[in-house]
């Protein structure tokens, strides 16, 4: 078996997890691989080094090493290679994580075929002017329609398949799927979400009312979303940098055709998971 490690190692403790883990494929009779410009970092392992691309496009599946970011990071490229992600924590929280530094010894499930995977719905978000993408991306946890300039309440118009429904002032809003309902739209006051339970969440950021709550839509709808102040807004997707929108433009966000797939190698549900998360930031 091929295993591509994508490692964050600006993450402390990613070198190390990373040294370990293939140690670890090696003893197992597992070839594993990493990218060619991290050579320097990981010589004496036994690693095999190749240009990402053909890394991605050879390997079985990919091991992502170090918090939520850089598991998305690396779930974004095994999306385009068709692959399945397995995270390893080698940061804090880490939810989407499979496993921890001291369970790597379950990696031989891998091998023997002791694993599930979680397919998770993704968004397409893009943003349009007068009919035209001018951009367009995948998002696994969320896309955030929010200000970027001066800090002063921005006016959010939400059109629900094509229908107004509803408008914020505030921050901005975030549409999360179920796996993002952990992270920004979290923070927010947005509900935790089941990733079983396909779902777009529309979280108000800051919103100047006593009445901004999450609203939760059915996974095929489409959102639509305008400025109705002259604030300057971006889109960011899953943490990237924000892409501007030009005033006159509107952002529209919807189910993505295509999803990502999570390796699960233990059996602990997605409460426990999120229970044990938090019980350790307490």
């Amino acid at each position: 078996m091929n295993i591509a490690i994508i490692p964050n190692l600006t993450r402390e403790n990613a070198r190390e997890v990373t040294r370990q883990i293939c140690a670890e494929l090696t003893k197992l009779g597992a070839c594993a691989m990493l990218d060619e410009a991290v050579r320097p970092e990981f010589t004496g392992t036994n690693a095999q080094f190749l240009p990402q691309d053909r890394m991605l496009g050879s390997c079985d599946l990919v091991i992502a090493v170090g918090g939520d970011g850089s598991i998305i990071y690396a779930a974004h490229k095994a999306i385009g290679a068709n692959k399945p992600v397995l995270g390893i924590n080698a940061g804090r929280l880490a939810f989407l994580a499979g496993l921890e530094q001291h369970e790597l010894p379950l990696l031989e499930r891998l091998l023997t075929g002791g694993y599930t995977t979680e397919r998770r719905m993704l968004l397409q978000a893009q943003i349009l002017q007068n009919g035209n993408v001018l951009h367009e991306a995948l998002c696994i946890n969320d896309a955030i329609f929010s200000r970027t300039g001066a800090a002063k309440l921005t006016g959010v118009e939400v059109l629900v398949n094509g229908r107004e429904t509803c408008g914020y002032l505030g921050d901005g809003v975030i549409v999360a799927t179920p796996t993002g309902s952990t992270a920004y739209s979290l923070s927010a006051g947005g509900p935790i979400v089941d990733p079983s339970l396909e779902s777009l969440l529309l979280t108000p950021i800051c919103p100047h009312s006593l009445s901004g709550r999450t609203l939760l839509f059915a996974p095929q709808t489409e959102l639509t979303l305008r400025a109705t102040t002259d604030s300057e807004l971006g889109l960011t997707c899953d943490g990237a940098v924000p892409l501007p929108v030009p005033r006159d433009a509107e952002v529209r966000i919807r189910r993505a055709e295509t999803s990502a797939y999570f390796i699960r190698i233990k059996t602990d549900s997605f409460i426990e998971v999120y229970h044990t998360k938090m019980q350790q930031r307490g």
